[in-house]
């Protein structure tokens, strides 16, 4: 027997959504990271928040779109394209050559390269 559902209460969190959430989390990141970039590259002077505002919101959009759109997608086409056996199959491991124990012979130095001076240079 399946088990009853829970309802959700009218005091539900906002973030109580998965998708909010990370949302949220995301927001959090982009405005931490630009409140380190801004604050390095720029310091507490006139115009901080305004820097703060448009930085975040560059960082949100981007890793939004990246974790919120892309990583989801590639994981969809993955798996219904090349098929869920394609996606679950283990990785080879790579060979290990065995290495020669010859002594490399180290490279010559290259001559110098001979630059005459021409009469238009001397003074």
């Amino acid at each position: 027997m399946a088990a009853p559902r829970r309802r959700s209460s009218p005091k539900a969190s906002a973030f109580s959504h998965p998708l909010l959430r990370r949302a949220g989390i995301l927001l959090a990141v982009s405005f931490v990271l630009s409140f380190a970039l801004i604050a390095y590259l720029f310091g507490l002077t006139e115009g901080f928040f305004g820097r703060l505002l448009g930085a975040t919101f560059v960082w949100f959009v981007l890793l939004g779109v990246t974790f919120l759109a892309v990583v989801p997608f590639v994981n969809w086409a993955a798996e219904h394209w090349f098929g869920r056996t394609w996606a679950e199959a283990p990785t080879p491991q790579p060979t290990r050559r065995k290495a020669t124990n010859t002594p490399k012979t180290p490279a010559a130095p290259k001559p110098a390269r001979y630059a005459p001076r021409s009469s238009a240079n001397s003074d």
